[in-house]
């Protein structure tokens, strides 16, 4: 049994982000994200906490637009057609979730697929169906890197994940196919979840319930991947029960430490990439 150390592998990256954006510097391109935050979700401003510490650490500059909670649409999508014509954003986050009286999609439809570093957007998604170069969801790319440098071959692999959602579910499913893995999502609605979970050779849990997945749910061997992040009053959990499930596994990632500071990661892998972009397009 071996723990992923994903701060160790975000490190690595950010290390060689750090080197990139020296050079993109020196052409005159710098990478800026801007990162709309609407409202005041407590963990919303965490994670943009952490996204501002990476790009600060590897060069890229940072803009934050906080909205409160009452912003119309009208507005929100303004500022993000503001943000697509302005040549010194490189990249564009909109940190979810929002208010409900807004519309998300409509919202992440809008923001430029040239800019979109969450890889949110419609085009980015059919890019990705599609097995073609675009922006990937950044937990899932993180998560596919995490492959790469274990090296953990998908091919022929029979891979489970729990969780549908369209920022950690889909976008999963469809990378891991694109490496030829043998795919099943589950949801709440899947009968026999126990049955489905004991034959994967790799299990991803993204269902943001506290030690939803058991021992008795994973095969011998298997390699676990843990997306969720739950906070409680006693700490910060996964949504595997780590203790019980770990000796089991061949490989697993722990909460905190393992896929959160990967996720981090490839947003500022993103968003370097969009400037990387900006100079091919003009060469």
């Amino acid at each position: 049994m071996e723990i992923i150390d994903g701060k160790a592998l975000a490190k690595n990256v950010r290390e060689n982000l750090k080197k990139d954006v020296e050079e993109l510097k020196k052409k005159g391109i710098v990478p800026r994200l801007a990162v709309i935050l609407v409202g005041e979700d407590k963990a919303s401003q965490i994670y943009v906490k952490n996204k501002s510490k990476a790009c600060i650490e590897v060069g890229v500059e940072y803009e934050e637009i906080l909205l409160d909670e009452s912003t119309s649409m009208e507005k929100l999508l303004n500022i993000i057609d503001d943000l697509n014509n302005r040549n010194d954003i490189t990249g564009i986050l909109l940190q979810s979730p929002i208010p409900k009286h807004l519309d998300i999609n409509e919202a992440f439809r809008r923001i430029s697929p040239n800019k979109d570093v969450d890889g949110f957007n419609p085009v980015s998604i059919g890019k990705l169906c599609l097995n073609q170069d675009t922006f990937v969801s950044c937990t899932p790319y993180g998560i596919m890197k995490m492959f790469e440098a274990y090296n953990v071959d998908l091919d022929g692999k029979d891979a489970v994940i729990i969780g549908r959602s369209n920022i950690v579910g889909k976008p999963m499913a469809l990378s891991m196919l694109n490496k030829n893995a043998t795919v099943t999502i589950c949801h709440s609605k899947t009968k026999n979840l126990k049955e489905i979970t004991k034959k994967a050779d790799i299990l991803v849990a993204a269902v943001g319930k506290k030690h939803f997945v058991t021992a008795d749910m994973v095969k011998e061997g298997a390699v676990v991947i843990d997306v969720g992040i739950n906070r409680t009053e006693e700490g910060l959990f996964g949504d595997v029960d780590f203790e019980n499930v770990k000796e089991k596994t061949s490989l697993i990632t722990p909460v905190p430490g393992g896929v959160g500071p990967m996720t981090v990661a490839m947003l500022i892998n993103n968003v370097v990439k969009c400037a990387k972009n900006m100079i091919a397009q003009k060469n």
